[in-house]
């Protein structure tokens, strides 16, 4: 590999393993240090940006010691990090080896930046080969596999990026001091920059009035770029490049009329995981006439992030494809921005530091802010929007790069590539196909329902063979599963749904409650035959819900089922959405036999308990009182229920014990009438 490819590399596979240690940080902090809404918002949101805020000092330290030292030894620290968090146990040491990875990397950034001026090749390759890698994984992370495959990726990855990093350090740092040191009187050291057409050279600097400068070549990325990591993460891992919200948004193509996203395959699958992942990459590449560029791309952005915001599912697949070419396209456009001239070279990459960090601490208030309103009950929609109109604005005001023309940032070869990757990621993991009714309706009918907590168990890690084996365990028909994740940054991007499915063997449907990628969902080895979801009124509740009422076929009778999770409002219970949850049933029901279950967040002889009895509904979990599910390792409330219409006969019912899930699943068998 030629030297000038180096920095372009590291940056890459930096990008990759800082992105696996997010994917760690951000649910820890959550469900570790959070207990999940255990923890005040406000505490919460100040220890997590806490650590974005001391690495504002890592500029200082590079100019104080030195980009290459610092470098290094972030790098070390973070590829360490990197490696200890898939042998962690979990608790309290996994927080803390994220943190401190975390913490690491941010530092790395800042010295990064003071010897790498053209930022954008290297993040555009890191956040494309992390989006495909992702995708090949079914979008579970390599850091809670472990096992041979697990341990064999993740030590290359980390030895690949050491290795870059180490052989990318520019000439002028690996002189010896007396060849590096300014002469005497003079202000600064040479600073490394970016030619027209090459990652990193070196290039002496030039004499201004004011002293040694970094002027040369007109065309070399400022600090704007450099700027804008933070945000262009946000808006990649949350929307545009995040394989989970691919996956979620191609569902949502396909389905009933009823039912958007209704769990059955398709007759074709959708391509939006692979045109989302070209579309991004054609737009780094190409290179259309300016203003033509300078208005496309940010509109394409801009309205993304909009229609995202909207929390409209049907919207969510043109929102992925329109951000993921906005996203593209405006990195394209900030891609050379020229730096100050006359700015003294020791200046430029500080300000290039600062830059990176700000940047990045832009990223954390954003994601602390969309994801707090589920508990302080604001609007987050606001906040995609504005990070999209923050990159939208540094391309539209971004000049033109004056001097010889660019090299592509990405080989045509590398955007066919990654498209193939990610449809092979998709055809690994295709969903179960859909079960053939039984010959004869069976006699009973073993259900389970479980809230998951996105896929966490109290160690906070992401165990879903743990998780599978907690349902499996039961030998279940039908699972009613609650808070149900398919990509939220937060949790670190996984869709928790469709790898469980995966797992159990069982096709699955889902619905959305708080937003397009968060709800409720019902499994089945019977095949579904049509669907129905409704929102329910919030009635002060900050997060959102809904009832999902799906028909299963047991060969030749049908029976409903209705999965839901109540949101009470703040010191009150779910009665409203309770009698709203059991009028919706019974209407769609229609006279055959129902089971609803799922976390209702009401005990029984509660106000909202007693809205399912008035209904009609039996109590299939009665007969097992004290039946206590939360929280897991020490019961104390029963808050997850099943009823069911009279007629269908309950018994063997358990709440089997474990931590896969702050929650015991409730599993009872239902003797058909």
């Amino acid at each position: 590999m030629r030297h000038r490819h180096l920095p372009t590399t590291a940056l890459a596979l930096g990008v990759v393993v800082l992105l696996d240690v997010l994917r760690v940080w951000l649910p820890s902090i959550i469900t570790i240090f959070g207990r999940a809404a255990e923890t005040p918002a406000e505490l919460l949101g100040a220890f997590a940006l806490g650590w974005f805020v001391l690495a504002l000092a890592a500029p200082v330290l590079v100019r104080r010691l030195g980009p290459r030292p610092v470098g290094v030894v972030a790098a070390g620290v973070l590829a360490a990090a990197r490696l200890a968090l898939t042998a962690a146990p979990g608790g309290r040491l996994q927080l803390w080896l994220a943190c401190a990875g975390l913490l690491a990397g941010l530092v790395w950034l800042g010295a990064t930046a003071a010897t790498v001026a053209r930022p954008v090749p290297g993040l555009a390759f890191g956040l494309a080969g992390a989006a495909v890698a992702h995708a090949l994984l079914g979008t579970e992370d390599l850091v809670w596999r472990g096992g041979m495959l697990g341990w064999t990726v993740s030590v290359l990855l980390v030895g690949a990026f050491l290795a870059a990093q180490a052989a990318s350090t520019p000439a002028w740092l690996r002189r010896s001091p007396r060849t590096t040191a300014p002469s005497r009187g003079s202000a600064e050291a040479p600073d490394p920059a970016v030619s027209a057409g090459s990652a990193v050279s070196v290039r002496p600097a030039v004499r201004s009035g004011s002293g040694l400068s970094a002027s040369g070549p007109r065309g070399e990325a400022g600090p704007a770029a450099w700027l804008l990591v933070g945000p262009v993460l946000l808006l990649a891992g949350q929307l545009a490049l995040a394989p989970a919200v691919w996956d979620s948004a191609a569902s949502y193509w396909h389905g009933s009329a009823d039912l958007p996203g209704l769990g059955l395959p398709p007759a074709h699958l959708a391509a939006v995981p692979e045109v989302a992942i070209g579309l991004f990459l054609l737009a780094v590449l190409l290179r259309p006439p300016r203003p033509v560029a300078r208005l496309l791309w940010p509109a394409a952005l801009v309205v993304g992030a909009g229609l995202f915001a909207t929390d409209r599912a049907g919207w969510l697949a043109p929102a992925v494809l329109l951000t993921a070419a906005g996203l593209g396209g405006c990195l394209a456009l900030v891609d050379g921005v020229p730096e100050d001239g006359n700015a003294p070279a020791r200046r430029v990459s500080g300000r290039r530091g600062f830059a990176v960090v700000g940047g990045m601490l832009g990223f954390a208030v954003g994601a602390v802010a969309y994801y707090a309103a589920y508990d302080l009950g604001y609007p987050n929609g606001w906040v995609p929007v504005l990070a999209a109109l923050g990159v939208a604005a540094a391309a539209v005001v971004a000049p033109p790069f004056a001097a010889s023309p660019l090299r592509r940032p990405v080989p045509v070869w590398t955007v066919l590539g990654a498209m193939l990757l990610t449809a092979v990621g998709g055809g690994i993991h295709r969903p179960t196909p859909a079960p053939n009714p039984p010959a004869t309706p069976p006699a009973a009918v073993r259900v389970v329902a479980y809230n998951i907590r996105m896929g966490f168990g109290l160690d906070g890690r992401l165990d879903l063979d743990a998780l599978t084996r907690a349902v499996e365990g039961s030998r279940p028909d039908v699972v009613l599963l609650s808070e149900v994740d398919r990509g939220w940054l937060l949790n670190g991007g996984h869709d928790t749904l469709a790898l469980l499915a995966g797992r159990l063997r069982m096709p699955y449907v889902f619905a959305p409650a708080a937003d397009p990628v968060w709800g409720d969902a019902v499994l089945s080895r019977f095949p579904v035959r049509a669907g129905r979801t409704r929102p329910l009124a919030a009635h002060g509740a900050p997060t959102g819900a809904q009832a999902l009422g799906v028909t299963l076929d047991l060969g030749g009778r049908e029976l409903a089922v209705v999965a839901t999770h109540l949101q009470p409002p703040p010191g009150e219970g779910p009665v409203a959405q309770a009698g709203e949850v059991a009028a919706f049933a019974t209407r769609y029901a229609a006279g055959r036999p129902l089971v609803l279950g799922g976390d209702l967040n009401t005990e029984p002889g509660d106000a909202a308990f007693a809205e399912f009895t008035r209904a009609g509904l039996v109590d299939a979990l009665a007969a097992a009182r004290p039946l206590r599910t939360s929280p897991a390792d020490d019961p104390r409330t029963q808050i997850d229920h099943v009823f069911v219409t009279p007629g269908l006969a309950p018994s063997e019912v358990t709440a089997p014990r474990g931590t896969a899930s702050d929650h015991l699943p409730v599993t009872v068998t239902l003797t058909l009438p």
